[in-house]
């Protein structure tokens, strides 16, 4: 039962992704970040005011501990400056612009206007998930909705993307993984180069340390590849994250194969017109 559980949940986290990340790369909402005052020589000062923004104006401690894995120093140049460009209330209301021209541009005002059915499943979904310790999840479950289906179909994406990711953080916590070691083992998984999670902020000596931590604990080589050990406790993490995962999709019972008919080819157009990135810290070809 737990294989079947965790196969399907990896499918809709597969689906729900590439729904959600539009946020973080698409031209229009990078438009609509630099309409707000953010620099956008690189995404992430939009990226930490789009993501953290339903939190209200958290300081840096709540958004590290939120996002887990990125150094907190890194955050802190980011957070709380955030919110001297633009306050979490006008940032969350340009986020939905920003997600409305850019699903118009991939999708077309028809293909946008067809959703409904797609929407008010998933959002099904998302009223069902339960958010206890699930800080970004919850907060984003507790925003109003909008009033189009294309948008509604994205707030139910994020916050079932933030609910996974939340549950991905309890079980890296009871797997033992702190948060550099999260991303090295992943590495040594082969989800991504190692030169992919330097977006993260960790330097090179603590990105070492970390390696060298899990070299002692077994489940990492020298050369930076994963144990077998390494290979299962990866294994492990990523199967319990799923479990943790399923919880809303059973909300829609035999629904569910409807949904991924629907919003699968959905988060397959999006994947294939570029805006994605091909390699990321998010490993959809690994995890």
């Amino acid at each position: 039962m737990h294989e079947m559980a965790d196969g399907l949940a990896r499918q809709l986290w597969r689906v729900v992704e590439p729904l959600h990340a539009i946020l973080y790369y698409a031209p229009e909402v990078t438009a609509e970040a630099e309409k707000l005052g953010y620099d956008v020589e690189t995404r992430w000062p939009s990226y930490f005011a789009w993501r953290a923004a339903p939190l209200g104006p958290a300081g840096a401690a709540a958004v590290s501990s939120a996002f887990y894995s990125f150094n907190p120093r890194m955050v802190g140049s980011f957070v709380p400056a955030a919110w001297s460009v633009a306050a979490p209330a006008t940032v969350l209301e340009h986020r939905l612009i920003a997600v409305d021209r850019a699903l118009r541009a991939l999708l077309g005002d028809e293909g946008v206007a067809d959703l409904g059915e797609v929407a008010a499943l998933a959002r099904r979904a998302a009223e069902a998930a339960q958010t206890a310790g699930r800080p970004l999840a919850a907060a984003n479950q507790d925003l109003p909705w909008a009033d189009q289906p294309h948008l509604v179909l994205w707030q139910a994406a994020t916050i079932l993307r933030e609910h996974r990711g939340d549950g991905h953080v309890a079980a890296a916590l009871v797997a033992g993984f702190d948060p550099c070691e999260l991303l090295v083992s992943f590495a040594a998984v082969g989800a991504a180069p190692e030169s992919v999670f330097t977006s993260r902020g960790w330097t090179p000596d603590e990105w070492d340390a970390a390696r060298a931590r899990l070299v002692d604990r077994g489940w990492v080589r020298a050369d930076g590849t994963a144990t077998e050990a390494g290979v299962r406790a990866r294994a492990d993490l990523e199967q319990r994250t799923s479990e943790l995962a399923a919880g809303p999709w059973k909300a829609l019972g035999t629904d569910v194969g409807r949904f991924i008919q629907l919003a699968g080819p959905l988060a397959g157009r999006i994947a294939a017109s570029g805006v994605l990135p091909r390699q990321s810290t998010l490993g959809l070809g690994g995890r």
